[in-house]
This record gives structure tokens, sequence and C-alpha cells, in this order.
């Protein structure tokens, strides 16, 4: 497991477009299909990271949560399904459905959204405001694998309240920490 931290994309930057498949559903996600939206989500995510399984059953938390709430909500695995098999579409629709995700969940095959994106690790959370500009990218809590603090989602639930209030998040924003995206080679 190679220990990687988020790029910390710059505040501001627009929301890359995006038109991936969900996985559960097989449906076309696109990025515009949340225009009106007060806010948008994006995480990169997969199944086999150990900081990942760390808060998976907290994101299927936040995504209930927020399900009737004005904010788009996506999760995108980006990672090469040749080399980790569990993060292939059928794998991550297992996770998907074990877990209980409520948001789509697609699938990157190519890595284009995620080198897009500048996203370096799973998970790497990127929310946008109605605008589509970057106001948060961080972690979703100060929770690592084995350092006994409670998953709670307590940063990323802070930003989406905010930009759910019409809010500004703070602008100190701790990176997230994960394993690195498995790229192609």
């Amino acid at each position: 497991m190679a220990l990687t931290e988020s790029t910390m994309l710059e505040l501001g930057t627009t929301a890359p477009d995006f038109a991936l498949t969900d996985v559960v559903n097989g449906k076309l996600i696109r990025r515009d299909d949340f225009q009106g939206h007060k806010g948008l989500l994006v995480m990169f995510i997969c199944t086999h990271c150990p900081y990942v399984k760390h808060i998976e059953k907290g994101l299927a938390a936040l995504g209930m949560d927020y399900d009737d709430k004005p904010v788009g909500i996506v999760a995108i695995s980006s990672n090469d399904a040749a080399t980790y098999p569990d993060d292939s579409p059928a794998g991550l629709k297992k996770q998907a459905q074990t877990i209980g995700f409520r948001f789509p969940y697609l699938y990157d095959e190519s890595q284009q959204v995620a080198h897009a994106y500048k996203a370096a690790c799973t998970p790497d959370f990127f929310l946008f405001d109605g605008d589509l500009r970057l106001v948060y990218r961080g972690q979703f809590d100060d929770s690592r694998p084995g350092n006994g603090v409670a998953v709670t989602g307590k940063d990323l639930r802070t930003a989406l309240d905010a930009v759910l209030d019409g809010k500004q998040p703070a602008a100190d924003q701790k990176v997230s920490i994960g394993c690195n995206i498995k790229w192609k080679a």
C-alpha cells in the first residue's frame, strides 16, 4: 500500500466534465446532470483500499443523509482493473450493493477523468458549488485505519453543509490520505 496525499487542486477550479457509466444500473451519468444543484461532490474511491474500506460505511451514511438535499454526489473508481480485478465494474457494483451506496458509482476505465481532476489517492474528495467551482478538497475526517478515531465524515459534512447554506467552506482544509490510484502502465 503506497500512502499518497491528495494533490489539493486549487480552490476555484471548474469541475472537469465527465460522462461515465454507473456500475449498478448501467446509466450514463454526466457532470451536467447535476446542474441546478447547490453543489456536486465527486469522490474517487475503490473496493480494495484499506483507507476506503475504513470509511465506506461512513460514505454510505453520508449518501443517505444527503440523499434528499440539493447536492449531487458521485463516486468514481479509476483504478486499473486489469491489475486490481476487485476494482472492475462487477467488484464496484458488489461493493455499492453490499455497503448500500445511494449515489452513482462510476467506472473511469480510461482514467481520463481521474487525470482531469488531478485525483491522486483513494479516497480523494472534490466538492464544487452550484457554479461548479471547487470549494473543498480534503479529508473525510481525522479517522484513519488503526488510529482509534471514530469515522464521522465531519470535515466533508461541514463543507457540504456550508455549500447547502450558500456559504464558502473554510479555506483551511486537510489533505486526504489513502492508497495511490492504480494507474495503467
